[in-house]
């Protein structure tokens, strides 16, 4: 699923009591929406150290997900340098064929609260490929059951992902260099005969920043 953008972008610190009328009138409509924020950090501050999209993302999903279950299709982050923040809330529709890239699939079974979550995910992705060094683009698109709360997936997942992202020296396995994902997006897929399944596409490429070196 992909964010449309027929809507006007505003500054993130307005966005909620601004939004929140297209929320409800999606909701009224029984259509499922998208969340996108793009974050702005100072020229100072390192795009690809620490500063981790999900981090920035969860807080906001979770709370335009409170009481709306099932109706958060799709979610969309991104860092750079710039002076402001901004943040949609639209309609979501699919989204055109992914560009050629790394992808993956894997399957759990286990509880995203167990070591054995992140366990069976790295595990399948043994023989992955590992990105070359700088910034990258991230999809994760989790196919589940009903009774799974996909936001719970986002972190335990991308903890596992060391063999795509990497590790700092003397990291443990659950410590990926994530900080250096600068596009994510997070796709959400609900299937009763998952059961307490997850299926999770998983797509990783090596992008530029527009501010790096040719």
């Amino acid at each position: 699923m992909a964010a449309s953008t027929r809507t006007v972008d505003k500054p993130a610190g307005s966005l909620l009591p601004t939004r929140r009328g297209l929320l409800i009138l999606l909701l009224l409509c029984g259509a499922q929406f998208a969340l996108r924020l793009d974050v702005g950090l100072p020229p100072a501050v390192g795009l690809l150290d620490q500063r981790d999209l999900d981090n920035y993302l969860l807080p906001l999903a979770a709370r335009l997900s409170r009481g709306t279950a099932g109706a958060l299709a799709c979610v969309w982050g991104t860092k750079q340098h710039s002076a402001s923040s901004y943040v949609r809330i639209e309609q979501a529709v699919p989204a055109p064929a992914a560009p050629p890239c790394e992808c993956y699939t894997v399957r759990t079974d286990a509880s995203s609260q167990s070591p054995a979550f992140k366990e069976q995910i790295r595990h399948q992705l043994g023989a992955a490929t590992p990105l070359p060094p700088g910034p990258v683009r991230l999809q994760l698109s989790f196919t589940v059951g009903p009774g799974r709360n996909w936001l719970n997936l986002w972190k335990p997942a991308i903890d596992a992902l060391g063999p795509i992202l990497g590790h700092a020296p003397s990291a443990g396995p659950w410590a990926p260099l994530d900080g250096r994902i600068v596009d994510l997006g997070l796709h959400s897929r609900v299937d009763p005969a998952m059961g307490n399944e997850v299926l999770i596409a998983i797509a990783a490429q090596a992008v530029r920043t527009p501010d790096q070196p040719s």
